[in-house]
């Protein structure tokens, strides 16, 4: 089977999962139900965690720099209450070790390797779908409506979206409801955008968060 009739099984597979659907959640508080379990990024954002059911973006000058840090607390928790785990056009093939080190469970992991366009169908789809709780996409470029529409995707199946790109989207508004930047030598963390808040102005230690 080559690559591109395995991404589309694993894409059926995970649209197969829409009969788990969770539906609307009404929640009663005014806290995040996913926290980023980092508690000093926590204590900066409106909700104390990421937004529910939103998207997420995280802008830095190039891979590698701490952005998957940030995300695997969250993910390790949502693969051990056995949610799915999606990661689409991933700039590099995922280290086991290190994602096993940062306890995310392999076997809720799905890779879908798809290029352009189809990076962001792929994400709206699967985010769509209700079967996934977190769906990870590196879609190199993608214009304001292209991320609205993986918001309302987000919005709709329940599941938290994050989206990696380069830092000069930093520029240009977005319809995410929060928008991290990592930054700088040591890495720094800045937080650009976050719905309900007002952004700080001070930036993280990326290395201190835990």
């Amino acid at each position: 089977m080559d690559s591109t009739a395995s991404n589309l099984v694993v894409l059926d597979n995970l649209l197969d999962g829409r009969r788990l659907w969770r539906g609307q959640s009404h929640r009663q508080d005014d806290t995040s139900q996913h926290p980023t379990g980092h508690a000093e990024l926590d204590a900066h954002l409106p909700l104390g965690g990421w937004p529910d059911a939103a998207l997420t973006e995280i802008l830095s000058a190039h891979p590698g720099l701490g952005e998957l840090q940030l995300v695997w607390p969250t993910l390790a928790r949502l693969a051990a209450a056995g949610e799915r785990l999606v990661l689409i056009a991933p700039p590099h093939l995922p280290y086991p070790h290190a994602w096993l080190r940062a306890g995310v469970d392999l076997a809720r992991l799905s890779i879908i390797q798809v290029r352009g366009a189809d990076a962001l169908w792929a994400a709206e789809q699967c985010l769509r779908s209700g079967s996934c709780g977190a769906v990870l996409c590196w879609p190199g470029r993608a214009d304001d409506r292209a991320l609205r529409r993986l918001q309302v995707a987000a919005e709709t199946g329940q599941a938290l979206a994050f989206v990696f790109r380069g830092l000069r989207e930093a520029l240009n508004s977005s319809p995410a409801a929060l928008r991290l930047v990592i930054e700088g030598s040591p890495p720094q963390l800045r937080i650009l955008k976050c719905r309900g808040g007002h952004a700080p102005t001070a930036a993280l230690r990326l290395g201190t968060l835990h």
